[in-house]
């Protein structure tokens, strides 16, 4: 939704300071079925129906969280789910951070092609291997994702960079959580939605320049706006570690 108002897709009334989850999902239902190509072709009709279809059935998880997951070879490579029918329908890039080098050798082979579910299983069946070859394989896996527990590697993060076009508009899953993200002057910037910050009116954005989550807070139009209180730096990064539903968001209009 952060990203279809930003955007000037979707609108809402004038003045409006208070919006439910049910009336979100109705605006986004509203624009995945307005949204509907008509120029194209009975084949690619009846597609587009079928995904439309199977978007609404899962429109409800949105309050609660979609199921995500990652591979670790690329920035826009998940796991095919019909959650991400939802991202297509509405033309709104997906991104994660969480790659493995490339470089490193030892790391490559562990975690292959697997996504996240499929290296946890692929660890637990390591370490139960009589093969010592595999249980040291399955150890190099584990110690990935403990290593890169924050889901952002500076490898992704590269990656990240060079991927998302300038001015674009998009989602970036991590931990979690989906947030909306943009690039300005070849920067990463997430757009800022936890409670502390409610009523800091100068700080809309957060610089994505690290993997340890210290960006540097700027207003609207990026510029550096550090938060007048100290205590509410404190608190907004309490508000995220409690995991704020990814539901929580906030309007930005820019004039």
């Amino acid at each position: 939704m952060n990203v279809l108002l930003l955007a000037w897709k979707i609108k809402l009334p004038p003045m409006m300071e208070i919006i439910t989850a049910e009336q979100l999902m109705e605006y986004l239902g509203d624009y995945i079925l307005d949204a509907k190509p008509k120029e194209i072709s009975e084949i690619q009709r009846v597609n587009y129906e079928q995904n439309m279809s199977d978007a609404m059935a899962i429109l409800h998880k949105l309050q609660t969280g979609l199921d995500v997951n990652v591979k670790f070879t690329g920035v826009r490579v998940f796991e095919y789910t019909p959650e991400c029918i939802v991202f297509d329908l509405l033309d709104i890039p997906l991104y994660h951070g969480w790659l493995v080098d490339p470089q490193v050798a030892d790391i490559v082979k562990a975690v292959g092609n697997c996504s996240y579910n499929q290296l946890v299983e692929k660890i637990i069946s390591c370490k139960q291997s009589d093969n010592s070859e595999l249980v040291s394989e399955g150890f190099v896996a584990e110690q990935f994702l403990n290593n890169t527990a924050t889901q952002l590697t500076y490898h992704g993060l590269c990656e990240l960079t060079s991927a998302v076009q300038e001015g674009e508009l998009c989602v970036f899953f991590r931990n979690n959580h989906f947030s909306t993200m943009t690039k300005y002057k070849g920067q990463l910037y997430l757009l800022v939605t936890d409670q502390g910050f409610l009523t800091e009116e100068k700080v809309v954005w957060e610089s994505l320049h690290n993997v340890d989550g210290d960006g540097n807070f700027c207003d609207s139009e990026f510029h550096l706006r550090p938060p007048s209180d100290p205590e509410t730096v404190y608190r907004g990064q309490q508000d995220q570690i409690d995991q704020v539903p990814d539901f929580c968001f906030s309007v930005v209009f820019f004039l």
